[in-house]
């Protein structure tokens, strides 16, 4: 029990599990597209894992350090972006960067996240373009449609995890449980159509099978279910189709 405390704590609770998924849902489109760089995995990691511990810790007494840590990966980034690849990527980064600090930034008066029913088509949107804009020479529509229904999708469970706390409306708190899960299949659904369409066939059967076991955690998420469930069991979805990937071609 103490192990499993220590694990949410220093892996989940740190933003560093949701930035390794979000990472490795990033590398699965590089692999499929034959774009996968190490640097662009290092920056894609440390994008995530610097904006996210921004938006946890910013209304924080942490939000100091935190403010310097984003200063110095965003030095990293640009490094790495400009060594590695263009200017043009690095343009692209930079809006990703200020399209993430519209969701959900103290120092706006509005931003994203207090907007009703915006935020899991927003976070659909951010991830969706860091997978096929920022790590690609041009804009991939599919892989932006694919990314975009698949992550939205996995979004969902996460209001109806926070239904009792959020502040602005949300699906759950609008149609309820049940019908927020109808949205999410049909999302899922979509995406495996798309994918099965556009990408070659190893990702696309990666992509079905995770598509099947993120229909299952949605199945089984409610409200009352521990915040594990949701940290570590839903956010490993976006990860499943690198590892399904993986185990494909290796086995």
């Amino acid at each position: 029990m103490n192990f499993l405390k220590i694990l949410k704590k220093s892996v989940i609770d740190s933003q560093l599990y949701v930035s390794l998924t979000g990472t490795l849902f990033a590398v699965f489109f590089m692999l499929e597209q034959n774009t996968f760089r190490y640097p662009t995995v290092f920056f894609i990691f440390i994008t995530y894992f610097s904006g996210y511990l921004y938006t946890k810790y910013q209304k924080t007494k942490y939000f100091l350090k935190i403010l310097i840590l984003n200063i110095v990966a965003g030095i990293i980034c640009s490094f790495l972006i400009i060594h590695n690849h263009n200017e043009i990527r690095l343009i692209k980064w930079f809006i990703i960067v200020v399209l993430g600090l519209l969701y959900n930034s103290f120092f706006l008066d509005v931003y994203i996240r207090k907007i009703p029913l915006l935020k899991v088509f927003y976070v659909g949107l951010v991830w969706a373009l860091m997978n096929c804009w920022l790590t690609l020479p041009e804009f991939n529509i599919p892989i932006f449609l694919i990314s975009f229904l698949f992550i939205t999708a996995l979004v969902l469970p996460f209001d109806i995890r926070d239904m009792k706390v959020d502040t602005v409306k949300t699906f759950p708190a609008l149609i309820g449980i049940q019908n927020t899960k109808y949205i999410a299949y049909v999302l899922v659904f979509l995406s495996i159509i798309l994918a099965a369409q556009y990408l070659t066939f190893p990702y696309a059967v990666s992509f079905f099978l995770s598509g099947i076991i993120t229909n299952i955690f949605i199945y089984f998420s409610e409200n009352e279910r521990d915040d594990a469930y949701f940290s570590f069991g839903v956010e490993t979805c976006s990860a499943l189709p690198f590892l399904f990937s993986v185990i494909i071609k290796y086995f």
